[in-house]
């Protein structure tokens, strides 16, 4: 009897224990469930928000913040969150703190901007934006941050566009009209009027080209997909980029080579294709020391959203710096000025072939080495309706093989 009141009593303390613990995670439970969540801090306080001001603050674009009369976080939008504004249900940028207590003193609107640092970065990277406290009601204030950075981005680049555009075109300008002045001087002198004649028309065709240029970089630089894109013969493309640069390849004795895959099409604008691709094999060319090789190959590489077609344009010039690798892309960046001016180039042909790219869902990428040349791949979608397939098509090379011969494109142009 003895042992068995002592089970009983042990079952008895047991259930009891089991008891008090489900009902502690029973409470438990109901103070976790009313803890208040990120978006709104103090249930409490957010009860005495004007109506319809937490819809409003829902669908602004700005990153909003509602401050209580003991500087408390009422209410803060997602955004205020990732920008760093707020932390711990106070808000952490303490000028803009400052701008909240005189809004809610003397109720006057106030804006200023500022540079904040970047959350997550240890470069001291700041974060542009526009601050406006407003009073809301008797006892909130409303502070509403924009985000400048982009916009500001987006300003200096068209500032050093404009910069850049005003720089380029008044070199060829005034060099006609000083050209123009040093003709009617030597108006007398045969052998001086012809000499002075040919540099005018050299610095027209220079000003030529940079209007051109101009133009089809305003055309292709929204990135926007083409609507009216058509199947576009690889074959086709190679053999204009490679009669476009015949002349200039011929005086320095550069041999000019396609090879690659046969019969390859991609979709696209014909126009801006052959500008691209063009503009890639000029600079290969340019570029380029006398008696060497530039090479023109296509392939079809496999991709997840469908094939690809790589044109890869190889030179063995004087190759491009590391450190200019990630800027050659960008309009009027030239690796070395002065070889650019003597080359004739406007700093736009590459900034042209990236825009071209994407517009064309591709991309333009660069392989380089100094001293040893440089390889861009220009990558589009393949017009798959238009192409047969052919399996373990091989690598671009900038020499034909015994491969590329059995192929259906033409001979290389070898110039002499």
């Amino acid at each position: 009897m003895d042992v068995n009141a002592a089970v009983a009593a042990a079952a008895a303390i047991a259930g009891l224990c089991t008891g008090v613990i489900a009902m502690l995670a029973f409470r438990w439970s109901e103070r976790d469930q009313a803890r208040p969540t990120r978006s709104a801090m103090r249930p409490d306080i957010n009860a005495v928000l004007p109506p319809g001001v937490d819809t409003v603050l829902s669908v602004l674009r700005s990153s909003a913040v509602v401050l209580d009369e003991a500087d408390s976080v009422v209410k803060a939008s997602s955004a205020a969150y990732a920008l760093g504004l707020v932390r711990g249900g106070k808000l952490a940028v303490e000028p803009m703190l400052h701008m909240a207590r005189d809004t809610r003193r003397d109720g006057e609107i106030r804006q200023v901007e500022l540079d904040l640092p970047r959350r997550g970065t240890g470069r001291g990277e700041a974060l542009a934006v526009s601050a406006r406290v407003a009073p809301l009601g008797s006892r909130l204030v409303l502070l509403l941050v924009e985000d400048l950075t982009e916009a500001r981005r987006i300003e200096a680049v068209r500032r050093d566009f404009v910069a850049n555009v005003s720089h380029e075109l008044k070199t060829p300008v005034g060099a006609l009209s000083l050209l123009s002045e040093a003709v009617m001087d030597a108006s007398d002198d045969p052998e001086a009027v012809t000499r002075f004649a040919g540099r005018m028309q050299i610095e027209a065709t220079r000003l030529t080209n940079l209007v051109q240029e101009l133009i089809d970089l305003s055309r292709v630089q929204n990135d926007e997909r083409l609507e009216d894109a058509e199947p576009v013969r690889v074959d086709t493309l190679v053999a204009e980029a490679i009669d476009r640069c015949r002349q200039t390849a011929s005086a320095k004795q550069i041999t000019m080579a396609a090879g690659g895959t046969a019969d390859l099409r991609v979709w696209g604008h014909r126009g801006q294709l052959a500008a691209a691709l063009g503009n890639l094999v000029e600079n290969a060319v340019n570029y380029s020391p006398a008696r060497t090789r530039v090479g023109i190959a296509g392939r079809r590489v496999a991709a997840p959203g469908g094939d690809l077609i790589e044109i890869a344009v190889t030179d063995q010039g004087v190759g491009i710096p590391e450190k200019d690798r990630e800027r050659i892309f960008e309009r009027f960046y030239r690796v070395d000025p002065a070889r650019s001016r003597a080359t004739g180039g406007t700093g736009l042909g590459l900034a042209i072939v990236k825009h071209v790219a994407a517009s064309h869902g591709g991309e333009v990428t660069v392989w380089s080495a100094e001293g040893q040349g440089s390889t861009f791949t220009l990558r589009l979608p393949e017009a798959a309706a238009e192409t047969k397939k052919r399996p373990g098509s091989g690598p671009v090379t900038a020499t034909r093989t015994q491969t590329d011969q059995e192929t259906a494109i033409p001979a290389p142009e070898v110039l002499p």
